[in-house]
């Protein structure tokens, strides 16, 4: 297809996605044709696929399928269409400015709140950062805490789904995370070992546990009655338990208490997860990972490698991205995207970069039933690209929540055009840059 015929295309495209942008939600059936579709189950697209959507869910997905003749159309013009991206690892609705404490809610520091520490009730619909990750593809994040008062426990991480409703919750009380490693053990046990005796007896005394009426007089144990229950989904393998651990023997221990406890382990950061790739395939124990490091930042970080990914996918791993830092909120889907770029350029295939940032995380943390493939009966959560989602300078065309179109406009364009309107976009669409593998 040529790049000429493309960027026409595209002008029919933005002209079909506004129209769509005014119905109301769920409203009859429409169909994306002429697609090139990465379902999130093959590595080999789709060709000139027809998606259609109904009642906000896919009806279908077929090659070279025709559109049901009640069905709005929009055209693809060959373009790439993917899944909806997940932040694995996100503070969405938590910070708005890392520098203004009253917009910061992802962490607290006194308190009785350890583990019982829930990010739901601070989500924020309005932040500003939402539309923007929207804009750039992500329809599904993982917002979660990074601290308590009772570390190593950081607290109650929430699922979102980013449409415009004033309820971002997808789930809430989704999974315990935990920071495990050498700062966090200083700061915390003052040790890495006793981090981790206090860990397993939290466990312990959650296993124990047994509300009572009663008030008051002495108790033998360490956990107060709000941590323990927020413990119980976890220990009852309901929810995962999300710990951050870089260092291999931390890795070991984390896979070691999941053993232990039957609880559901994802490994966070995993710098050193390639050490010990075939123990947490054997597990079932998946990493979300960043993919941009490649230099150690702490002695825990001594082993870096910057394909990780690849090594751990290769082995039979279940790996998922995220990039710490400020791209948390800012830029989540840029960030993941670029991430996601950097680890096929280190080895891993294009295929599998691009189902560590939808399908993959969506079966970590248990949403696989509905969403994170292009498959009959999942969310319609859709974009649809300009070029390679894998290429930072590529971006959606359309975006889909579960069937719905949402809006592209974001503050950073508003604020663009009104005091530099010499820069705005040209609405002419660029020529068609996509090559994945």
């Amino acid at each position: 297809m040529s790049g000429t015929r493309f960027a026409r295309g595209l002008v029919v495209v933005a002209a079909a996605c506004s129209a769509l942008l005014s119905l109301p939600a769920h409203a009859g059936r429409f169909a994306i044709v002429d697609a090139r579709v990465y379902t999130g189950d093959d590595a080999a697209p789709l060709e000139h696929a027809t998606i259609v959507v109904e009642d906000g869910r896919i009806a279908s997905v077929t090659a070279n399928g025709a559109a049901p003749a009640d069905a709005r159309v929009v055209d693809a013009h060959g373009g790439i269409v993917t899944a909806g991206l997940m932040g694995a690892g996100t503070q969405l609705g938590l910070v708005e400015l890392y520098s203004l404490k009253e917009t910061a809610d992802q962490a607290v520091a006194k308190g009785p709140l350890g583990a019982a520490f829930d990010v739901e009730y601070a989500l924020n619909a309005n932040s500003t950062l939402i539309p923007q990750a929207r804009a750039d593809g992500v329809t599904r994040a993982v917002s979660y805490p990074t601290g308590s008062a009772d570390l190593p426990f950081s607290g109650l991480g929430a699922l979102l789904r980013l449409d415009t409703s004033p309820d971002l919750l997808e789930r809430p009380k989704a999974g315990l995370f935990i920071v495990t490693g050498g700062v966090a053990a200083i700061q915390g046990a003052g040790s890495r070992s006793a981090q981790w005796q206090l860990i397993r007896n939290a466990f312990d005394e959650a296993k124990r546990y047994k509300p009572s009426d009663k008030v008051g007089g002495p108790r033998d144990q360490l956990l107060n009655h709000l941590d323990a229950e927020a413990l119980q989904p976890v220990v009852a393998g309901r929810v995962p338990l999300a710990i951050f651990a870089n260092r291999e023997s931390d890795i070991r221990q984390a896979v070691q208490l999941g053993q232990d406890y039957g609880i559901r382990v994802i490994i966070y950061g995993g710098t050193e997860a390639w050490r010990v790739a075939d123990l947490l395939a054997a597990h079932r124990v998946g990493v979300v990972l960043d993919p941009v490091t490649n230099l150690p930042s702490t002695f825990d970080d001594l082993g870096v490698r910057a394909d990780n990914a690849a090594l751990l996918q290769k082995a039979g791993v279940t790996i998922a991205f995220f990039v710490p830092g400020i791209q948390q909120s800012h830029n989540v889907g840029t960030g993941i995207r670029e991430g996601a770029g950097i680890a096929v350029a280190h080895g891993l295939p294009w295929n599998e970069a691009l189902k560590a940032i939808t399908v993959n995380p969506a079966r970590l943390w248990g949403i696989d039933d509905h969403y994170g493939r292009i498959a009959r009966g999942q969310d319609a959560d859709l974009v649809l690209w300009d070029g390679d989602p894998l290429e930072p300078t590529s971006a959606p065309l359309a975006v889909y929540v579960r069937g719905v179109a949402m809006s592209l406009d974001t503050r950073q364009k508003a604020l663009r055009d009104k005091y530099a309107p010499q820069h705005r976009q040209d609405p002419s669409p660029p020529a068609y840059r996509c090559s994945p593998c």
